[in-house]
């Protein structure tokens, strides 16, 4: 078997690679991407076992794609992990790719769960979708500046057929009333093009019945439920509501010493589509349910409307979670109730 320890770059590789049968160890330095492919190729009609270990990177789609075609092995690692188990303070490209190759060795390889191939094409979907809204958003916001320029006041009537027609009608000087037809005519293409988005998405989630499931919750839409399964993957993979919190970002940033402890705003170390779907999927439940209504205010008024959000939010991430976990819709869970905080109640028995 040849174990190879790979340290990534956009442009090339460093590789330590060692065979367990002869113990012969070899360093390379291999060029993206015509060398490399030649490498990995080489060794694949050998017909010998490889494994491949580096740290998890996001320019590397096209190594995943070959070692996969090739069925060599390649295991993805925290970089945070490796790090911290560097004991020299010298730093190379060469010294990394021991570092990888001795952390394989010796079964010490921080690997993490790396998500397939369907499900990563997937989230381009969701997150296009989100780019798209993104920019309709600033073409709305700078229609909107010119109508307040021009004394229309009323958002609401802006984007309805009478108010787009009295935008139409301002008299405005040569180059700002040529703004305006850019952005206008820039806002009839985005919008169809984010429904025929929108409508992929729907289709999707009824593929996907734990996306089916989640969206019986008050204030998720089918955005949030496939983003929450797909980000999330295999929830066995977390032991606890608190762990999810943790993954998604949506827990304060601790730094505490002897007596003191000190408490921040949030992490957000997790996926920032998702969390930002909850955000807004937890601010549409707070209005939906009256309890969720009546924690929502509760919290703005002790901590401000920002900590409320995040707070509710991190909520219902949790109650997604147990959702995903134990296969339950809404209706189940209510009757059941969350297991946040009962670690000893994970059985259905209330």
């Amino acid at each position: 078997m040849i174990i190879i320890g790979c340290d990534y770059h956009p442009s090339f590789q460093q590789i330590a690679f060692v065979d367990t049968e002869t113990g012969e160890l070899q360093e390379r330095r291999l060029q993206h991407r015509e060398e490399a492919e030649k490498f990995y190729r080489e060794l694949a009609a050998q017909g010998m076992k490889v494994r491949v270990g580096m740290e998890a990177s996001g320019h590397a789609r096209w190594l995943e794609r070959l070692l996969s075609e090739l069925q060599l092995e390649l295991w993805m690692g925290d970089a945070t992990e490796i790090s911290a188990r560097r004991v020299r303070k010298q730093k190379t490209d060469r010294q990394d790719a021991q570092l990888i190759l001795q952390l394989l060795l010796e079964d010490r390889f921080p690997q993490i769960w790396v998500a397939s191939w369907e499900n990563r094409d997937l989230r381009q979907l969701l997150w296009h979708r989100h780019r798209m809204v993104q920019a309709r958003t600033r073409i709305m916001n700078q229609l909107q500046a010119v109508a307040l320029n021009e004394g229309l006041r009323s958002k609401k009537r802006l984007w309805r057929e009478a108010g787009r027609e009295q935008l139409e009608g301002f008299r405005l000087a040569p180059w700002a009333s040529h703004r305006r037809r850019d952005l206008l005519e820039l806002l009839d293409r985005m919008n169809p093009t984010i429904a025929k988005l929108t409508q992929a998405i729907d289709v999707e989630v009824e593929k996907c019945p734990a996306a089916r499931r989640l969206k019986t919750h008050p204030g998720v839409g089918s955005l949030t439920a496939l983003a929450f399964v797909l980000i999330i993957g295999k929830a066995d993979r977390f032991q606890c509501g608190k762990q999810i919190a943790s993954y998604l970002g949506l827990v304060p940033l601790e730094k505490s010493s002897g007596n003191l402890r000190r408490l921040g705003h949030i992490t957000k170390q997790g996926n920032s589509l998702l969390r930002f779907l909850l955000v807004e999927a937890a601010q549409v439940t707070a209005r939906s349910l009256p309890e969720w209504r009546s924690k929502y205010v509760h919290l703005t008024m002790r901590r401000g409307r920002k900590i409320a959000k995040v707070a509710m939010a991190r909520k219902l991430a949790v109650r997604l979670y147990w959702m995903m976990r134990k296969e339950w819709d809404y209706e189940q869970l209510r009757k059941f109730g969350s297991y946040a905080g009962k670690p000893g109640n994970r059985d259905g028995v209330k």
